[in-house]
């Protein structure tokens, strides 16, 4: 069964939770003859892929799924072989071919109607667009998204520079990011950026209103406010929460929310914080195991391995998670205390998009942390 995030997904511009005047800019920038290359930026959640799919429908027409190729650069970023795999997405017939997917002119662009199967939605602007042509060929035949742009890396941000400048007219990229600032100014310059702002709490709540009507489902007085409130402006984690509360029967009680959001928040987080300021990072000890003794990591690293582990997490979601934990007050920590360990965890932030080992990120912030708190009882005792 297909969840709602794909089957009660916009199909038309005006379905999308954004301002009516950046509503008209996406429809306005979909629908022109000749569309430019696109950034789309936002937080996590806001509809940044419902939005340059509705752009694919729009500019490519019903056929837009098989002449659209998408690229996960997050996926790629800590994998072995990445810019190898870059390549090969970029250019199909090989590194040392000149052909490139962005050069590459389909049969589509002189005739729309050749690619197979074609999709059932409407068109998102509410007709179809008819751009003029160009001796008969339409001015976009392809499009190439590359999504969290941001996780490229400088040198794969480069080469795709160099591609957009000799890549044929034919073809469009879409770019989709978290964090604009980390794409190169030399791909900002060439393309329309398109900020997404997160959808206001009412906005939420009317959206999610609407999706338990049309799925017959009976809520408590309050509980979809309650679930708008916790997603703050995330409306895929909204969706997401009120789905699985749906299927479980669950929207009928607001504690059964409160009941979920315990369940998945990691506390373990604070137990790994509070072992590094206790300088326990590496803390070996001798456990039974079936029938032998072995030697177990615990401590501050051993709690990390086990929540990463059970919780699936990246290093990026751990970041988050302390996050969190710091500027929620839980742990009331002093001020000069929170205020370094903040700037410790930017540092690893920004040094996780520089690598392909977070583990070892993590656990240099982690000595950070011990240090931090060394220092600090240090300075009580005295």
């Amino acid at each position: 069964m297909s969840s709602w995030l794909v089957t009660k997904a916009p199909v038309r511009f005006d379905e999308l939770l954004y301002p009516d005047t950046l509503r008209s800019t996406i429809e306005r920038t979909s629908i022109q003859a000749n569309p430019p290359h696109l950034l789309l930026s936002g937080p996590s959640g806001v509809g940044k892929t419902a939005t340059w799919r509705l752009i694919a429908r729009q500019v490519l027409g019903s056929s837009w799924q098989a002449r659209t190729h998408v690229l996960q650069a997050r996926d790629l970023a800590r994998t072995s072989g990445a810019m190898s795999k870059f390549e090969e997405f970029l250019r199909p017939e090989g590194a040392s071919s000149n052909d490139t997917l962005a050069g590459r002119t389909s049969l589509d662009a002189y005739d729309a109607s050749f690619s197979g199967v074609a999709s059932t939605t409407p068109a998102p602007a509410g007709k179809e667009s008819n751009p003029e042509t160009n001796n008969g060929r339409a001015p976009v035949s392809r499009l190439i998204v590359i999504e969290d742009a941001d996780y490229l890396g400088t040198i794969r941000q480069s080469y795709l520079r160099r591609m957009m400048e000799s890549a044929s007219g034919s073809a469009r990229f879409i770019f989709t990011s978290h964090t604009p600032s980390r794409v190169i100014e030399a791909l900002r310059s060439r393309t329309q950026h398109i900020r997404l702002p997160p959808p206001s709490r009412n906005d939420i709540e009317k959206r999610l209103s609407a999706l338990v009507a049309e799925e017959g489902l009976t809520t408590t007085r309050g509980i979809l406010g309650d679930i708008a409130h916790i997603a703050n402006g995330n409306l895929r984690k909204a969706i997401f929460v009120t789905e699985l509360l749906g299927h479980r029967n669950m929207l009928d009680d607001r504690k059964n929310l409160q009941s979920l959001m315990a369940a998945t928040s990691v506390r373990e987080m604070q137990h790994v914080l509070e072992e590094a300021l206790r300088n326990r990072i590496h803390d070996w000890r001798w456990e039974k195991q079936g029938a032998k003794n072995s030697r177990v990591l615990k401590g501050a690293m051993g709690a990390l391995d086990l929540v990463m582990g059970e919780n699936n997490l990246e290093p990026e979601d751990v970041v988050v998670h302390f996050h969190r934990l710091l500027t929620a007050g839980r742990m009331q920590l002093e001020e000069h205390m929170l205020t370094e360990l903040l700037v410790e965890l930017a540092e690893c932030d920004v040094a996780l998009h520089k690598t392909t080992q977070g583990r070892i990120e993590l656990e240099r912030f982690l000595l950070k942390v011990a240090k931090i708190g060394e220092r600090h009882a240090q300075a009580k005792a005295s």
